[in-house]
């Protein structure tokens, strides 16, 4: 038996079962449901930063997205929401395409 206790995709039971193997899961809280997702996005996240090729990069950015999808529903935010907030501060703002470093400022006198 291996203990995981952790959030995890929609079809991972099934596709547990379907290997001929049983599992455990819970129905969590929203309470509990918004940490686990944070949880995840930490965990998503280190393992995008320790990805070694273009494959892993782009499954683990493809995680952070979905992680990314899940919290903002959770916040009451539908993904159509997050990209029109995404879209409109990238037209205020810029995105960070010219890789722009900003390493300090100056108050004019």
């Amino acid at each position: 038996m291996i203990i995981y206790n952790k959030l995890v995709r929609d079809r991972i039971p099934e596709i547990i079962q379907e290997s001929g193997e049983e599992c455990l899961v819970e129905v969590l809280t929203e309470h509990d449901y918004l940490k686990e997702l944070q949880k995840k996005g930490e965990e998503e996240l280190k393992e995008y930063l320790a990805a070694s090729n273009s494959k892993e990069v782009i499954e683990e950015l493809a995680d952070l997205l979905e992680v990314i999808y899940g919290l903002a529903q959770c916040h009451g935010f539908s993904i159509k929401e997050l990209e029109t907030v995404r879209q409109s501060k990238k037209d205020k703002k810029g995105a960070f395409d010219k890789r722009l470093f900003l390493v300090e400022v100056h108050k004019k006198d």
